[in-house]
């Protein structure tokens, strides 16, 4: 039999839809807007530092960064993040989710303005600046994925938990949306001011060298949207769940919730006292209980990750490999910018920011298991509908139907795995290591993420040595390429098996917790 829950517990898991849960999202998925605008938009800008910082005299096309520093500059950020993962998530089992909130938000600020600046003007000087705050970036990013998630389920009712956590995590799409929207702005306004002519009419002209302020503004920006919730954040009340279950003070979690809640709530000192510590953190017990839980989550997360960086991050080579984005040589640096952004946000448009909504609409309806299979099914269809016959995707006259296709990936990405791999973990472990299991998960989706991002980068190069980008190796081509993520998708799909169904359900039942307590009792009869 389960021990009966506390009333501030029950009090939350059966709350009407309140205006706080809605001040929640936009508390929380404000750092999701600047997380994913600021690992994103490094995407845009990087053949710009081509450009500027690595131009050849007399070369047929314009500079482009070295494959060492091209996989710094995308993939720092990433190993950050992983690193902030762990951290943060530790700590804020440890501290408590507000204590730590605030820090991630200003480690998000100070390294978005900063990886804008540079100490130095030479090339190595202006990377290895850009790479020290970027890694720093993505550690405070990092932070923020355990404990906005946590946050979330702990404040959220039990019937719309899942639609709220996704909400927050769906900002990532306006992140991203937001990111392709403003280089679009700087680059058309620099564009107007600047002109300049293309790269094969004057290789030297064709980079105005105001060009060097676009590329930073654009980085410096996504400092804005975590600065303008740093104020509420610091103010939001600890979470119920850590003050009552880890903390173990009734009082406190009770006073904090009826002003939240605005209701009468009863302390019941005696029943958190009853809340023992049956375990630890990878004990033989926790292992029993959660093990496969745990691994089933960090495993379909770093599966599902190789696949969505690999093609989030490099969705302008595929762009310029059909020719949806010109030739270098006949763009000049600033228009070279406005074309990738453009392309991006007309992806983001159209399925990446309706996937996430898609998920927040029916993740209560139909539950996390069958969103997270349906989306690695369909992902694993489309990979190989664009890879089998690759070569007819590249003609001219297919070229809408291949973006079409690449859409329907990125949309059932979104309405499928890279929500629900945020949501599930978040629900299904108990208050003491809720936030250090879903750090442990995002860590291992990061892991993923970085396989990605630098595997496709050298995988996706052409067979053909002279075809490759310059300092490549001759790579599979993009058509094998994206063969190897449609195999990859197909793993997701089956160690999606191990993750249990949470809809519904409150947090105490899902994590055994209620049944703690009850074990010990018989225990000690």
């Amino acid at each position: 039999m389960a021990r009966e829950q506390l009333q501030v517990l029950n009090a939350l898991d059966v709350a009407k839809t309140q205006w706080y849960h809605f001040t929640a999202i936009i508390i929380a998925g404000m750092g999701f807007f600047t997380d994913a605008y600021d690992l994103f938009c490094i995407s845009l800008v990087t053949k710009l530092l081509g450009r500027l910082y690595y131009h050849v005299d007399g070369a047929a096309k314009p500079g482009t960064l070295p494959p060492n520093v091209s996989a710094a500059v995308n993939g720092v950020a990433l190993f950050g993040t992983l690193a902030g993962q762990l951290f943060f998530g530790w700590l804020g089992d440890k501290m408590g989710r507000k204590r730590v909130y605030g820090m991630t938000l200003m480690l998000m600020v100070i390294c978005s303005v900063a990886s804008g600046l540079s100490f130095g003007s030479s090339p190595k000087a202006v990377m290895s600046t850009l790479c020290f705050f970027r890694f720093w970036l993505g550690f405070g990013i990092g932070g923020d994925y355990p404990l906005s998630a946590t946050i979330m389920s702990e404040y959220a009712n039990k019937k719309t938990r899942g639609a709220f956590i996704a909400a927050v995590f769906a900002m990532q799409g306006f992140g991203i949306l937001a990111g392709g929207l403003f280089a679009i702005i700087v680059s058309t306004a620099f564009k107007a001011k600047f002109s300049a002519p293309a790269y094969e009419v004057d290789a030297i002209a064709s980079t105005v060298p105001q060009a060097d302020y676009v590329w930073r503004i654009i980085l410096m920006v996504g400092a804005l949207p975590a600065a303008l919730t740093y104020y509420s954040r610091t103010k939001m009340p600890e979470t119920a769940r850590y003050t009552a279950l880890v903390a173990k003070n009734a009082k406190k979690a009770a006073s904090d919730m009826s002003k939240v809640l605005q209701v009468d709530i009863e302390a019941e000192p005696q029943k958190v006292e009853e809340v023992t510590k049956a375990y630890g953190l990878f004990s033989k017990e926790f292992v029993r209980r959660h093990g496969v839980h745990l691994f089933g989550t960090a495993s379909t997360w770093f599966l599902l990750d190789i696949a969505f960086y690999s093609q989030n991050l490099f969705q302008k080579d595929i762009f310029s490999a059909i020719g949806w984005i010109p030739p270098a040589k006949t763009m000049n640096a600033i228009d070279e910018v406005y074309k990738i952004a453009k392309a991006q946000t007309l992806i983001a448009l159209c399925s990446t920011v309706p996937g996430y909504w898609f998920t927040v609409a029916f993740i209560d309806r139909m539950g996390r298991f069958a969103i997270q299979l349906m989306g690695f099914f369909f992902m694993t269809v489309f990979m190989f509908a664009l890879a089998f016959p690759y070569d007819h995707w590249t003609r001219k006259d297919n070229r809408i139907g291949f973006v079409v296709m690449y859409s329907l990936t990125f949309f059932f990405a979104n309405f499928g795995p890279n929500a629900t791999t945020f949501v599930v973990p978040a629900e299904i472990f108990p208050a003491r290591f809720r936030s250090t299991c879903h750090g442990i998960s995002a860590a291992s989706g990061k892991a993923g993420a970085i396989v990605g991002a630098f595997g496709f980068l050298y995988l996706a190069q052409s067979k053909d040595k002279a075809k490759a980008d310059a300092g490549y190796p001759a790579g599979i081509g993009v058509k094998n390429a994206l063969l190897v993520l449609g195999g990859i998708n197909l793993l997701g799909f089956v160690f999606t098996f191990m993750v249990p169904e949470s809809k519904g359900k409150s947090l105490e039942e899902m994590s055994g917790e209620n049944e703690d307590n009850n074990e010990q009792a018989n225990a000690s009869v």
